[in-house]
């Protein structure tokens, strides 16, 4: 995605994440996510984490905005915005990254937390995940 075009769409993204992540299930780390992603035909999939105390039960803002994506029929990507109340902007973990990178590595990836400064830090995924296990990897 062109810097300009981002651009363009940042603010939307960063409301959608930001709204989003109020609604986020977080009763026992207190760490509320919410991400909008950014699908090429200008649609917007929203997500926030929603735990559980059985804990590896819970699932990522991220992995909720790509199923909702999918169950909608979307699968081009072009940006996601990552929303957190941390005191700096945070990227997507590790599983995120992985189910993101199914997608394609030239994703945008935006982060901004709602507290401090608001500072926003952008990458690349393949910046993040710079040796996936894709598909291709199946058949080595």
């Amino acid at each position: 995605m062109s810097p300009a075009l981002l651009e363009q769409w940042l603010p939307s993204l960063r409301q959608h994440a930001a709204d989003v992540q109020q609604r986020a299930y977080a009763p026992y780390s207190n760490f509320r996510v919410g991400a909008a992603l950014l699908a090429v035909d200008g649609t917007i999939i929203t997500g926030c984490n929603v735990e559980n105390a059985s804990y590896p039960a819970g699932i990522c803002a991220e992995r909720v905005a790509v199923g909702a994506a999918v169950a909608a029929g979307i699968r081009t990507f072009v940006a996601i915005v990552v929303c957190t109340d941390a005191p700096a902007p945070t990227p997507p973990c590790g599983i995120c990254r992985q189910v993101l990178a199914e997608f394609g590595l030239d994703l945008a990836v935006v982060s901004f937390s709602t507290v401090g400064q608001r500072p926003v830090v952008q990458w690349t995924l393949a910046e993040l995940l710079p040796h996936p296990f894709m598909p291709s990897s199946l058949h080595s």
